[in-house]
């Protein structure tokens, strides 16, 4: 395959591009930067790879630089390898939660979204196991990008965090987190963690945006998860514009907590490690008059013999520090599930 060469190559340089694949399309997007200047996101039209909080916020051009488009073939998925881990990871996330959980009783925020980053000393074959994502999670946004200044991620995205085609926009509230069963049964607890993203968003839009639509809950399969979601719709107003609407969302409750800014201080303070750009946001911005960003979860980071995959979790009152353990344990599975070794 073509593209897939060319990737290898581009590695070998260390040239910074990025290669995509659309939720449910078959269509391959690669844009390769020219240059291996850090550009930094200046409302240009490009490809912006955003941080969770702090960190260079980066594009990639697509004016100047060479973008090519074809068709994805058909990949073998390869069975995920074994991997076991320490117990001490297990007891230092119930611990975070559990602190999570004490803080919110004591009405310091509603809901926390809580993460751990796990780490496999292993080496991995970036282009099979990037075939092996765009074959695995045919629904979700698969990407690698690749920057020598910020290094290899690559994920598979159930959430999409905008899209926005002239003045009409569209977003998700998604959350909640089970094992894909047929006879699914949602918790309170649950139904509450989504029904905060869905009430956050239209509190913060509702003044701002002409005709307001919020759909029905619905359940949606994402790899062996399944989530709870629904989508809010409306009309940009000429005094909020794509911007005004991105930098309200992000990160949504789905990725800090409510109220915002004092779940994102007790995340700082007490995770213990930087998420970089995990639960940032990715894509397309401005392409054509089209913006079409997702949010950076169920991804992984390739730091030389390492991998470092991302998970987290939505902390409310009705949170059990072993359950939420186990939620990120299975959200770990979408990338577990693709890597090749070398």
């Amino acid at each position: 395959m073509q593209v897939i060469e060319e990737i290898n190559t581009l590695l070998s340089a260390q040239k910074p591009f990025v290669c995509y694949v659309k939720p449910n399309e078959s269509i391959w997007n690669l844009l390769i930067q020219q240059s291996n200047e850090l550009i930094k996101f200046y409302n240009q039209e490009g490809f912006v790879f955003m941080p969770f909080h702090e960190g260079d916020q980066v594009v990639i051009p697509f004016e100047g630089n060479s973008f090519s488009q074809g068709t994805v073939e058909t990949f073998v998925q390869i069975t995920a390898p074994n991997v076991t881990f320490e117990n001490k990871q297990n007891e230092d996330f119930q611990k975070l939660v559990s602190q999570g959980i004490e803080a919110i009783q004591k009405n310091k925020f509603d809901k926390v979204v809580l993460s751990r980053k796990i780490v496999l000393k292993k080496q991995i074959s970036i282009v099979a196991t990037f075939q092996n994502l765009i074959a695995t999670y045919p629904s979700a946004f698969r990407y690698l990008f690749f920057h020598p200044r910020i290094g290899l991620w690559m994920g598979a995205t159930p959430e999409q965090l905008v899209k926005i085609n002239q003045n009409q926009f569209e977003t998700v509230a998604l959350a909640g987190t089970q094992l894909y069963s047929e006879n699914v049964i949602w918790t309170t607890k649950e139904i509450e963690e989504q029904q905060f993203v869905t009430d956050y968003i239209t509190t913060k839009v509702k003044n701002k945006v002409k005709q307001l639509i919020v759909t029905d809950l619905e359940t949606v399969n994402a790899g062996n998860l399944i989530h709870l979601k629904s989508y809010i719709r409306g009309d940009l107003t000429s005094d909020f514009q794509a911007n005004d609407l991105i930098q309200t969302l992000h990160p949504t409750p789905a990725v800090c907590g409510l109220p915002k800014e004092r779940a994102i201080d007790f995340i700082l303070k007490n995770e213990g490690y930087d998420r970089k750009y995990y639960a940032g946001f990715l894509g397309e911005y401005n392409k054509e008059n089209l913006t079409d960003l997702f949010v950076n979860l169920r991804c992984l980071e390739v730091e030389n013999d390492v991998v470092n995959i991302y998970v987290g979790c939505g902390i409310t009152k009705d949170s059990i520090p072993e359950k939420e353990f186990i939620e990120t344990e299975n959200k770990s599975m979408t990338m577990r599930n693709v890597l090749v070794s070398k």
